[in-house]
């Protein structure tokens, strides 16, 4: 059974300010926020589902210290794995059929899809409304009494150390692969090819080439990030005037109504 948060755009959930939802944050996670736009990593919000759902979250995965976009989405790879497990949805939308008497209620629940790519530009209405939307999940839990044997600081400081332990074994052995490809890829060379990418022309190129490269690729993922950003807003905008159609439809299919004429 899916766990739903039954509430939309319109619930009073979406109008808690920012100074309400950072007193409590860092009241819950005993943290010192001044800006929502600080939770964009998607680590705080990975704790307050971990502080609800104890032993759900790997914490040793998740990464405070996370400042590039690369270390935010794995965070929120996390998050959303967290999503599905748990089976954490939302409500799409709520249809009221009445047709000759008998009143049903359609109810259309999705799973929650976070908008990883939203969050991490650190835009504060759009990590604003994922924070509110958390909160008001976070109260929905057992009636929003929290967990009183629930650590904050211990629970992400055994992160830290876990993943600063595995860290340096990690890198060392990433840096001696490097040094061993790049030993190969030099003695291929010499036996191969003239010493022309070993002159200082040759480093040039390579440095002007690859950084053509980069620009590009940023380029490229700058337009993905857009689309995917039009692509949410279209359908919103669909389902909004599919659910007015809907509504028009049943209205005019009420007894009342159905004799009148059409003008």
């Amino acid at each position: 059974m899916a766990a739903a948060a039954s509430f939309g755009l319109m619930d009073k959930a979406y109008f808690v300010g920012r100074g309400e939802i950072l007193s409590w944050v860092n009241a819950t996670l005993q943290l010192s926020l001044n800006k929502v736009e600080e939770a964009a990593s998607g680590a705080v919000q990975c704790q307050l589902l971990d502080m609800v759902h104890p032993g759900s979250v790997p914490m040793h995965k998740v990464n405070f210290d996370a400042k590039t976009e690369y270390d935010m989405i794995q965070n929120y790879k996390i998050l959303q794995d967290v999503f599905n497990k748990l089976r954490i949805g939302k409500v799409r939308h709520l249809t009221l059929d009445i047709r000759e008497g008998l009143d049903s209620l359609v109810v259309v629940i999705v799973l929650m899809n976070i908008e990883v790519n939203k969050l991490v530009k650190g835009r504060p209405l759009d990590n604003l409304e994922f924070l509110q939307w958390l909160k008001r999940y976070c109260d929905s839990v057992n009636g929003g009494i929290m967990n009183e044997n629930y650590n904050p600081v211990e629970r992400r400081s055994k992160g830290c150390k876990e993943r600063t332990h595995k860290g340096p074994n990690k890198s060392s052995k990433s840096l001696q692969a490097n040094r061993l490809s790049s030993a190969n890829s030099a003695d291929g060379g010499a036996l191969n090819s003239n010493t022309d990418l070993a002159s200082p022309v040759g480093k040039v190129c390579n440095a002007v080439n690859e950084e053509h490269y980069m620009e590009q690729i940023q380029q490229l993922s700058e337009k993905i990030a857009d689309l995917k950003v039009a692509v949410d807003n279209t359908e919103k905008e669909r389902d909004f005037y599919f659910s007015k159609l809907r509504d028009i439809e049943i209205l005019c299919q009420r007894p009342e109504l159905e004799h009148l004429p059409l003008c």
